[in-house]
């Protein structure tokens, strides 16, 4: 009877473990492939979605690209400093956070003039629906939390 539960309990234990290498592996779906092919795929699934033509294609292939450069060359210098084991100041914590907010502005109104409206309202309702779902950045859980509070005050 020992053996039996002991063995239960080790398969238990192991089919636990290995969904929680699952789970962490999961969110790194697009790191495993280079910054051009991860750019086709963004290509690829804004035409399905957005329905782009040809035109529209090869402009926001573009602007794809030059945000994936942006992003690498802030990955790498980054790890750079980490690994030097140097800190960002908040001033320039507060700088990264500025540079990063007007160049989503600017990649902003330049969508704005390569898709026609409904498909930019559509991008932008895709863009918040991703911002919602990345790992460690759950507002909506929290969110929800809120409005669970608000209903039980109200």
């Amino acid at each position: 009877m020992k053996k039996l539960i002991v063995i239960a309990l080790l398969m238990v234990g192991t089919t636990i473990f290995a969904q929680e290498r699952n789970r962490k592996h999961q969110g790194s779906e697009m790191e495993q492939f280079t910054p051009e092919q991860q750019s086709q795929l963004m290509l690829k699934k804004m035409t399905l979605d957005l329905d782009l033509n040809e035109a529209q294609q090869k402009e926001m292939s573009a602007i794809i690209s030059e945000n994936m450069a942006k992003k690498e060359a802030m990955k790498t210098e980054m790890k750079a400093k980490k690994e030097k084991g140097v800190e960002p100041t908040q001033d320039e914590r507060f700088a990264m956070q500025m540079k990063m907010l007007d160049e989503q502005i600017a990649t902003k109104k330049r969508v704005e003039k390569i898709l026609n409206a409904k498909q930019f309202e559509k991008w932008s309702a895709l863009k918040e629906h991703h911002k919602g779902e990345r790992p460690g950045k759950n507002k909506e859980n929290h969110q929800g939390k809120n409005q669970g509070q608000r209903q039980r005050q109200g």
